[in-house]
């Protein structure tokens, strides 16, 4: 008698998973949200006042309805920022200062967060660019890299050819 073959078991799946949701969290840990997977959109965003708020040449959002977030852990430790200019507001922990929120007036019911706080997938891949009349000249726009001897990990751009300057014939 030959016994049967037995088939891998699954990997159990995370209890975010069950529950249907992804959790991200602040540099120090203080601040942890969660939100209902998978998100609604994700973009990044080359504005001036992005930019600014996140000390980088752009940031990477996701947005959800803000009936689908919610704060988990350290609800206190929130501050915010309100730009009376624009309407915006900002939200970020007062221990680290890493942003958590990002809120525009044309969107009430909607909630951006920055994409680098979650380590696992948040269902949506930022495929849109905003703001990129306002991008800073120095971003990164592809260029050619290579390794840079004697540094691993670090590229640089490559040098760009010279055109020669073609011979002059006298006649």
């Amino acid at each position: 008698m030959q016994a049967a073959k037995k088939t891998p078991a699954k990997p159990k799946p995370a209890a975010s998973e069950i529950a249907g949701e992804f959790e991200g969290c602040c540099v120090c840990g203080d601040v942890r949200i969660a939100v209902a997977f998978p998100a609604f959109w994700a973009w990044h965003d080359h504005s001036k006042a992005s930019r600014h708020a996140h000390g980088a040449a752009y940031a990477t959002y996701i947005g959800s309805w803000k009936s689908r977030v919610r704060v988990t852990k350290g609800a206190a430790k929130l501050a915010r920022f309100e730009d009376e200019a624009t309407g915006t507001a900002r939200q970020f922990c007062k221990r680290c200062g890493t942003p958590i929120f990002y809120e525009r007036p044309h969107a009430p019911k909607w909630i951006n967060m920055p994409r680098a706080l979650f380590a696992t997938r948040t269902g949506r891949e930022p495929r849109y660019h905003i703001g990129l009349a306002e991008a800073a000249e120095w971003e990164y726009r592809g260029e050619a890299l290579g390794p840079l001897k004697g540094y691993p990990g670090v590229m640089r751009e490559r040098p760009r050819k010279k055109k020669r300057p073609e011979a002059v014939e006298n006649f």
